[in-house]
């Protein structure tokens, strides 16, 4: 027994080494297992606390995929959580906004909710008006292993879609390893393997406030994007990659958030706000390109976002109404967060010009997003 735990710690990770025991947080670094709950169905649900050497702290769940909780340092050496979250499984359960969700098997939108390939055509749930949007990744158990990684902790998460879940073709078998390196930054591989051809688009689903409270307004973004792809009024692309210069669009420069949301545009009035995919000017890479940065002067914290992805979904919780009640109470009001999603693009099954999201048995979708956190002075 000795011998075991001796193995486990070294390994830099602890484990449940007395049945029915939930573990403490442990003193050495790695990935600390607890109890989350239990779902509708009498599931167990767990959380998986990665830590590093600088104190920063992520927390994931084996349910849905879902990141609960990012605690980063300001720039007073203060730590706080900068993403929203529920206290509770059943939160995440009974949620409809995706917050902190692994999503899939399509991020964003697909039109009329459905795609053909090979001249069959397939349906899937309209979730989201006439459309479908993102799946149901983040409502299902995955199977989680926590290691100590090549750079750091690390939670390898696994989950079988079976042929016909939604509607998409193909047993899509997919992983997704977070880890939490020492230089603060949460690196999140996906890949997936299908045995008959089908579309795959995955993606994580943070609301971020790096002040921890308040709204994002004041926050300064910056977008490596030349173009976006305008939506029509169910948010759907029209196809075209149109440029952002002179537009309210426009990030290549630091600019707050808020500082055009207001403008008389029809992107805007269509969006509510920003709800828009950008192009990234790298278009896909092999290794992560920088493609976005967000730095909230109250707190000093700072968020870049490197990725293989060829682009980005900017949402500013325009549809956040003050219902969600997350983390201790705190109630979630409109425009009290920023999802910085890297993907392809929307409905890209039904735009052949758009870079594609087909997968075809015996080829492995593979992709590679990480959020760097600092802070300024």
């Amino acid at each position: 027994m000795r011998i075991k735990i001796c193995v486990l710690l070294l390994m830099g990770f602890t484990a449940t080494i007395v049945a029915g025991r939930t573990p403490e947080k442990s003193p050495t670094l790695g990935v600390t297992k607890t109890v989350f709950g239990k779902t509708h169905d009498g599931r167990e649900a767990h959380l998986f606390t990665l830590s590093n050497k600088s104190g920063m702290e992520v927390v994931i769940s084996d349910f849905g995929g879902n990141v609960v909780s990012i605690k980063v340092p300001d720039r007073n050496g203060k730590m706080g959580d900068v993403i929203l979250g529920y206290d509770t499984v059943g939160g995440y359960e009974t949620g409809t906004s995706y917050i902190g969700a692994t999503v899939g098997r399509y991020a964003n939108r697909i039109g009329g909710a459905k795609f053909s390939l090979d001249g069959k055509e397939f349906t899937l749930p309209k979730n989201d008006g006439p459309n479908h949007l993102h799946g149901v990744f983040n409502k299902v158990f995955w199977d989680a292993k926590p290691g100590p990684g090549k750079s750091g902790p690390s939670l390898h998460l696994h989950y079988l879609s079976k042929d016909g879940e939604e509607g998409y073709p193909g047993n899509l078998s997919v992983d997704v390893t977070f880890t939490l390196t020492n230089s603060n930054e949460l690196k999140m591989e996906y890949s997936a393997t299908t045995d008959k051809k089908t579309v795959v688009n995955l993606t994580n689903h943070c609301y971020f406030n790096l002040a921890g409270s308040g709204n994002i307004l004041e926050n300064k973004l910056t977008l490596h994007a030349e173009r976006f792809t305008p939506v029509d009024a169910t948010l759907i692309p029209t196809g075209e990659l149109r440029s952002v210069a002179g537009t309210p669009f426009d990030f290549r420069e630091s600019t707050a958030v808020g500082a055009r949301i207001e403008q008389d545009n029809e992107q805007l009035k269509l969006g509510h706000g920003y709800d828009h995919n950008w192009v990234l000017d790298p278009g896909i890479t092999k290794t992560p390109g920088l493609a976005a940065s967000l730095y909230d002067p109250s707190s000093g914290r700072t968020l870049e976002v490197w990725t293989t992805e060829p682009g980005i979904q900017i949402y500013t919780g325009n549809f956040l109404d003050g219902t969600i009640h997350g983390k201790g109470g705190q109630v979630y009001e409109r425009r009290s967060a920023i999802c910085l999603e890297t993907q392809h693009f929307p409905d890209s099954p039904n735009y052949p010009d758009f870079p594609s999201t087909t997968l075809v048995p015996g080829k492995t979708f593979h992709s590679v997003t990480i959020y760097k956190f600092s802070a300024r002075k």
